[in-house]
């Protein structure tokens, strides 16, 4: 018995970087100001493509600031960006996101907090109901 062979692509995909931080370079390059540094400029650009929520926080508080963060959410926001920090606001799926999740479940202490937290609305007795 033999197993069956899984066709490869010719080529390995080898991009290190996420799509988007060739943009955030390209918008950085264009600032009318070269001497003026802005973070997303002189810092790590992969910040603001990060996956821990905790990094995606800390590129929202180093845009705080930014002189540009106006145009660059403005643009953000025409250009229909999928993912990562722009003008200060975590996009995930081309929308704007107040705080993204991490990955896998939630904690289950999370979640029996949020079910108290809802459990005191309503009735919550189906024999009152009746």
């Amino acid at each position: 018995m033999s197993l069956p062979t899984v066709p490869r692509p010719r080529e390995a995909w080898t991009d290190p970087q996420p799509a988007g931080v060739d943009l955030l370079t390209e918008l950085a390059n264009g600032l009318p100001d070269v001497d003026l540094e802005v973070p997303c400029r002189t810092g790590d650009p992969d910040l603001w493509f990060a996956e821990a929520p905790k990094d995606l926080e800390r590129a929202k508080a180093l845009c705080a600031d930014c002189p540009f963060r106006t145009e660059c959410l403005a643009g953000a926001i025409e250009r229909q960006e999928p993912w990562g920090v722009w003008g200060g606001e975590i996009f995930e799926r081309g929308r704007i996101v107040a705080r993204k999740r991490p990955r896998g479940r939630p904690r289950k202490a999370d979640v029996a907090a949020s079910g108290a937290a809802t459990k005191g609305t309503g009735s919550g007795n189906r024999k009152e109901a009746a």
